[in-house]
């Protein structure tokens, strides 16, 4: 144990000095403190997919922002865990990832708050093969390498399928790649297997032909999480809202518009638009308020990856919650009265 958080913090370091330089540029000379002092600037971490990367896409939250004074300023990750290891050093102030991000980010101390849930989409990640593979079952992954982008989403897909299997983590040989990397050595067959969620997985079917062992039905809701750093939230709470209600328009847009989302965000994202589009139309999109259902789905998680040794010590999701965008318990409402 002590060997992982001695790498933790020193991937903590490079990803630090790393996100200094790249986002430096692009914020123009303004320092995290300023950002977050006066409100002029919210830097907001999106990824490949999901509702973030659609209302980049879409435009509407510059054009809502803008008679306010308020410049929105993009900063594109690889995936969710190093959009938040960008948020702990204080480099973003909203950014959206998987459910599994959040609670290795929480472990870690980072000042984060759940700000708003999506809706379960677990059709959305799968372990995949190549088409050839002798792998028929979960069951048949024991001593094999399984690629994965570790933190992600996709580790709690892993974990439970696994154990629905019988197989224990150690039971096969996971291989920490983000997905870029991972498909480079999934295409080159040096990997057995691929946990990896949407677009890489639409466009691992339709251009490596991998083919689907199982994917995150029941295992996984798969939520994505709207996350803002603590201090940004308190300040900003309005801010907070407004894009709030813009990734909940965006949602209602883009379930009604896949065809003009997929040339939109394929155009962006530099994917083929019908991988993009078979990501978009497997499962219905939404955003909704936190309760005690999802604060429970993501202390399971929590509770099993402490289990397992994946987490140092059992942390409590309550505790990172924004009363802003959370449903009150009937004793709580009874409690303010």
């Amino acid at each position: 144990m002590s060997g992982f958080f001695k790498r933790k913090r020193m991937i903590k370091m490079v990803i630090a000095f790393t996100v200094s330089l790249l986002v430096g540029g692009v914020l123009g000379g303004c320092s995290a403190g300023a950002s977050e002092a006066d409100g002029k600037v919210v830097r907001i971490g999106y990824q490949k997919f999901g509702t973030l990367s659609i209302l980049k896409a879409r435009g509407t939250l510059e054009k809502r922002l803008k008679s306010r004074g308020v410049k929105v300023e993009w900063v594109h990750f690889p995936a969710g865990p190093q959009l938040l290891e960008a948020m702990n050093v204080g480099s973003i102030d909203i950014g959206h990832t998987g459910n599994t991000p959040p609670i290795f980010a929480q472990a870690a101390k980072t000042p984060l708050v759940y700000v708003g849930a999506g809706t379960p989409k677990p059709e959305n990640e799968a372990i995949v093969v190549p088409k050839d593979s002798p792998i028929k079952s979960v069951k048949d992954l024991k001593g094999k390498k399984v690629a994965l982008n570790k933190g992600s989403n996709v580790h709690d897909l892993l974990l439970q399928a696994l154990d629905k299997a019988g197989l224990k983590y150690e039971d096969i040989q996971p291989v920490y790649l983000p997905p870029a990397d991972a498909r480079a050595a999934f295409t080159r067959k040096s990997m057995d297997a691929w946990v990896i969620w949407d677009p890489y997985y639409s466009a691992a079917e339709k251009e490596l032909g991998a083919r689907t062992i199982t994917d995150g039905r029941g295992y996984t809701t798969n939520r994505e999480f709207i996350l803002a750093s603590d201090a940004y939230a308190k300040e900003h709470g309005d801010i907070v809202r407004i894009i709030l209600d813009e990734v909940k328009k965006t949602t209602d847009w883009f379930n009604q518009h896949p065809d003009d989302t997929a040339k939109l965000l394929s155009k962006q994202i530099g994917m083929d638009a019908e991988a993009v589009k078979k990501a978009i139309t497997r499962s219905k999109y939404g955003l909704e308020p936190i309760d005690e259902s999802i604060i429970r789905e993501q202390q399971r998680i929590a509770d099993d990856f402490y289990q397992v040794g994946l987490i140092p010590e059992r942390i409590q999701v309550e505790k990172a919650i924004w009363d802003g965008n959370r449903v009150k318990t009937k004793q709580e409402r009874t409690e303010r009265r």
